[in-house]
Parts: structure tokens; sequence; C-alpha cells
């Protein structure tokens, strides 16, 4: 079911997947790099099967809704999308979510001019109670997991949700199967540390997305 009240349509036909309801700290503390408007969306795990219903490959760059990370990779106080594969590797465990992204970092043209302008984007960070259309709908690899890549990923009240390794909110555990989402091949930080069930709980979720209204609502914890 949708959230009480009622809307003009303004909030589903913004560019920003994510929708502020109750809002914790909005943090712009920290510079983009160069990779957060260049990235592809998905940036990491591409295959057709495991793409979000959700995420508009045409548009480069973060995204509005999805995850911030630290990126110890460029130096201090640098915030990006996730990243693997870095040339030191004891970096990768030091890749932590912080919140999420506010707006997307460069696209569509003249839109959020200030991000490249200033080489910033704010993120939602401390708490705050959110909306939003960016998720990852399949799961990404079903190596060591019970479900199989492609599958839909169910959305229940209750799920704690953490980062994917495209850096999209996903839930940690597959309520279809009984079996944890959290592993190397989904998500970020299990993907990062090697350890499963390791990933930082961003939020829990309110209220998963259905036909009247594709946004997820949840409550934020970092």
């Amino acid at each position: 079911m949708p959230m009480l009240g009622q809307a003009s349509g303004g909030f589903t036909e913004s560019s920003s997947a994510l929708r502020l309801l109750h809002v914790g700290v909005r943090n712009s503390t920290g510079i983009l790099t160069d990779d957060a408007f260049t990235q592809t969306n998905p940036p990491i795990v591409t295959a057709t099967n495991t793409i979000s219903d959700n995420v508009d490959t045409t548009v480069l760059g973060v995204l509005s809704g999805s995850v911030c990370f630290t990126r110890p990779d460029q130096g201090s106080n640098y915030l990006g999308g996730n990243v693997e594969g870095l040339a030191t590797a004891a970096y990768e465990t030091l890749v932590k979510p912080l919140g999420m992204f506010l707006n997307n970092a460069a696209g569509n043209a003249f839109e959020n001019q200030p991000g490249p302008a200033s080489g910033k984007n704010t993120y939602t960070s401390s708490q705050g109670t959110h909306a939003s259309q960016l998720f990852e709908t399949q799961v990404l690899d079903g190596t060591t997991t019970t479900a199989a890549t492609g599958d839909d990923i169910t959305y229940v009240n209750g799920l704690e949700l953490v980062a994917s390794r495209n850096g999209f909110l996903m839930p940690a555990f597959d309520v279809d199967n009984s079996d944890s989402l959290d592993v190397a091949d989904i998500t970020a930080e299990a993907e990062h540390s090697g350890v499963a069930d390791s990933s930082t709980i961003i939020a829990i979720l309110k209220m998963p997305a259905d036909s009247v209204q594709n946004e997820i609502m949840f409550d934020q914890r970092v």
C-alpha cells in the first residue's frame, strides 16, 4: 500500500530518487572523487539479468539514492561510489558507507551544475526517514547463497538494508530462501573484507515498494 496522504506527482516525476520525509543530517563535507562523475550505472556488477529495474543506465556518475562511501584510495576526505580492486589492498576494508547521495552528481544536462563546479554532493547521514526509488531488484550473484543469480529480491517491512557492490540499497537477508544475501559476491563490504554478514546496517525498511508506489521507505541508521 502507498503511504498516507497525497502528492501532486512532483516527487515521482523528480530526477532525484531519494526523497526526504523526516530529515536527519544533510552532509556536504568531503570532496567527490573524479569517478563519482563518470562511473557507469550499475558500476560493478553489469550482467544483464542482474541490473536493477530501477536504475537509469544512461546516467553517469553516482546517483541520487546511491550509497556514499569513503574513498581512501583518492586521499584524505574523499567520497564517492563503491570501488574494487584498489592498488593498495589494505584500503579495501576502509571503503565504508556514510549515507546516501541526495542528488545525482552529474545527471542530466543543465542539472545540478553546482556538483561538478564545487566537487561536492550532499549526502544524508545520522538518522532520518527517507524514501528511495533506487534499490537492487535482482540478486547480483548466486554463487555463495541459496538464491540464483538474477532472482527477484523480496522486500519486507523490518529488513536491514545494506550496500550492494553497485552501491545501491538492498536487504541483507533473503526472506524467500531464509538465507543471507550479505556475502562477498553481492554486498560491498563483504566483498572488500571477504567476511559474510559484515556489512554496516544503513537503514531499516519500513515500507516496501509496490505497484502503486515504486519506492522503498526506511529509517536511516548511519
